[in-house]
C-alpha cells in the first residue's frame, strides 16, 4: 500500500518507498494531498512530481530511472540546426520566456504524452502551476513565429535545476526550437539538467538518457544548493551556446 497524505503537513515518503520496476505502477510513491506551491516546491525538491488523470486523486511519482537531458550532451541534429538557422534570421521569429505562460500550458493540456491517448494536466494542474507562475517558480520557453505562438514548453525552476514538464507544437519543430533555446539559456546559467521525468524515443533523440534515481538524486541536491535563476529573459546572442555566430546562415554545422 502506498502512503496517504491526509493534511499538508503530511510529509511525501522516501523516494526509496516508491514502487519498484516491474510493479503495477513502478515509481508510484503516496496519492492525496493538494497541489499548493508549499506542496509543490516539497515534491519537486525531492524529485518527486504529480501526474494523474481527471477523476483520480493527486498521484505522487519518483520513478527509476529518471530520465534527464544533461545541457552539454544535447544532440543538435544537422536537420534542426538548418530549421534553427532559418527560424534565426527573419524579424518576425523569436524566443519569448513567460509572455504567455497560461497559454502555454493549456496547449500542452491539449497534447498527450508519447504513447498516450489523454492529456494528464487536468484543468487542477493547470490553476495550480498557473498560480506557482505568478511566484516566480514555474516559467515558459515560447517559439514565435509572425507574432503568433507557434509552440513551446514549460517547466519549474529551483536553485539551478530545471524540471521540464510538458511542450506542444502548432508548426512542425517549433518544440524542438524552444528545447533548444532552453538549452542555450541553461547552458549561460549553469543549469546542468533538465528532468525530463520519463523516457520518450523523442527526448532520447534529443540526447536524453536515464539515471539511476540515487545519481538523479545526488545531482538534485547539487543543482538545489545554488541560487535560483533572476533573470529570465532570452537574448538571441544564447542562441551562440549551441555554436550559432553573428551570421547564422552560415552556422548549418556537420
Amino acid at each position: 500500500m502506498i502512503p496517504w497524505l491526509r493534511g499538508p503537513h503530511d510529509a511525501l515518503p522516501d523516494t526509496r518507498r516508491a514502487l519498484p520496476p516491474g510493479s503495477d505502477a513502478p515509481g508510484l510513491l503516496a496519492a492525496g494531498g493538494e497541489l499548493t506551491p508549499e506542496r509543490l516546491t516539497e515534491a519537486y525538491s525531492k524529485g518527486v512530481f504529480p501526474w494523474y488523470s481527471e477523476g483520480q486523486p493527486v498521484l505522487w511519482w519518483s520513478p527509476d530511472p529518471r530520465m534527464v537531458l544533461l545541457t552539454d550532451e544535447f544532440r543538435l541534429k544537422r536537420s534542426l540546426r538548418k530549421t534553427i538557422a532559418k527560424f534565426i534570421r527573419p524579424a518576425g521569429c523569436e524566443i519569448r520566456i513567460d509572455s504567455d505562460f497560461r497559454r502555454v500550458i493549456t496547449a500542452c493540456a491539449g497534447t498527450p504524452r508519447e504513447g498516450q491517448d489523454g492529456t494528464w494536466i487536468v484543468p487542477e494542474m493547470v490553476e495550480a502551476y498557473v498560480a506557482w507562475h505568478r511566484l516566480g517558480v514555474v516559467h515558459s520557453v515560447e517559439t514565435w513565429i509572425d507574432g503568433e505562438l507557434a509552440g513551446g514548453l514549460y517547466g519549474i525552476n529551483l536553485g539551478r535545476m530545471f524540471f521540464g514538464e510538458s511542450m506542444f507544437s502548432h508548426r512542425t519543430d517549433a518544440s524542438k526550437i524552444a528545447l533548444a533555446a532552453l538549452v542555450c539559456f541553461c547552458r549561460a546559467h549553469g543549469v546542468a539538467m533538465i528532468d525530463c521525468q520519463q523516457r520518450t524515443g523523442h527526448l532520447a533523440s534529443l540526447g536524453g538518457r536515464e539515471l539511476p534515481r540515487a545519481e538523479f538524486e545526488r545531482r538534485l541536491s547539487l543543482a538545489l544548493g545554488a541560487e535560483p535563476i533572476v533573470d529570465w529573459s532570452y537574448d538571441p546572442s544564447l542562441w551562440r551556446q549551441l555554436g550559432f555566430g553573428a551570421d547564422a546562415e552560415q552556422d548549418t554545422g556537420p
